[in-house]
């Protein structure tokens, strides 16, 4: 297969090195030239994905944009606020309909759209898939163990690429629920940012295990009202990427979290992070989305309040956990 891979941040980068080594013909794009040069002379990502070797066979790098699109299956591993921008470059370029794979994790701050329904929107599409799931890029990039959903409407399409994509060490599993697995990668951020809020303060295993699983709740309420089904909530896009990001060291959004937990301010962390951190953007749509269909979103209220309204950190966390006693239901 030949393929070509948008965006040479982590993700990207690891990707790129995974099909390569896989055995298909790949372009990784970076839109820096002298980034991709650099790249491509010393076969490593130093900035992204340092101390990762990349293969000299198979694995192409470009800044060229019309180069990198000449592939029929088209990877964006971009941040998700950069989509509408590298979707508006790529409609004018490509002249036949594409197959489109979605890595980035997060919804469009202005049309409230996934990433699959922007890429939709932008250009004749032979079919659109999304890939989610407990994937960081450290560790794909590495070969440890990881599965993932790709999620897409042509399951016979997908069929081809579950058996391209996947190695015994990238396990790729297949849903028809896009738009589910889309709103779980959104949401999933937010949470993050709550359990690293809450590890940054001191509090301990409890404590992160009960907003994990109370934002499970949040996601089933969410991703349920805008028309998710239920094994996508407690599948690798849902519970699987929740947990990895609620607990992990290479999750950016935890790690916001703990520096938040810890005092810092978000305008002060940012300016030291070259990375995006997807659910300072998600936190503002879904907390806004779920107002409007009124669904009851305690933990990203509350991480809203404190990105945005300069809330204190401590009494938000125990305004949460001492909130009106329920009958727990997770939906």
């Amino acid at each position: 297969m030949r393929v070509s891979v948008i965006g040479a941040g982590g993700w990207g980068t690891a990707f790129a090195r995974l099909l390569a080594k896989n055995g298909h013909a790949v372009t990784l794009w970076a839109r820096d030239r002298a980034t991709a040069e650099k790249i491509d002379r010393n076969r490593v990502n130093d900035k992204y994905l340092p101390g990762v070797a990349l293969p000299r066979e198979g694995l192409e790098i470009t800044s060229s944009l019309p180069a990198a699109l000449e592939p029929e299956t088209v990877v964006l591993a971009v941040p998700s606020f950069a989509v509408p921008d590298i979707m508006s470059s790529i409609g004018p370029i490509v002249s036949t309909p594409k197959v489109y794979i979605n890595l980035a994790k997060g919804l469009d701050h202005a049309s409230r759209a996934t990433m699959s329904e922007l890429i939709e929107k932008a250009v004749d599409a032979r079919a659109i898939f999304t890939l989610s799931g407990p994937c960081h890029a450290e560790e794909v990039g590495r070969d440890m163990p990881t599965a993932v959903v790709l999620a897409g409407r042509d399951l016979c399409l997908g069929k081809d690429l579950q058996r391209a994509i996947g190695t015994a060490r990238f396990r790729v599993y297949l849903s028809e629920d896009i738009r589910g697995v889309e709103l779980c990668a959104a949401v999933k951020n937010v949470i993050a940012l709550a359990t690293g809020i809450s590890d940054g303060l001191g509090y301990g295993d409890n404590t992160r295990g009960a907003l994990i699983t109370r934002g499970l709740a949040e996601m089933a309420r969410f991703a349920g009202a805008f028309g998710a089904v239920k094994e996508t909530l407690f599948g690798l896009a849902g519970l699987g990427d929740l947990v990895a990001t609620c607990t992990s060291d290479h999750s950016r959004n935890r790690s916001v979290g703990v520096r938040i937990g810890q005092g810092e301010r978000l305008s002060e962390i940012l300016a030291t992070m070259s990375m995006v951190v997807e659910g300072v953007y998600a936190t503002k749509i879904v907390r806004s989305m779920a107002a409007e269909a009124e669904v009851e979103m305690p933990i990203t209220d509350a991480v809203y309040r404190i990105l945005y309204d300069d809330a204190a950190p401590l009494p938000l966390v125990d305004e949460i956990m001492t909130r009106e006693p329920k009958q727990e239901r997770v939906q």
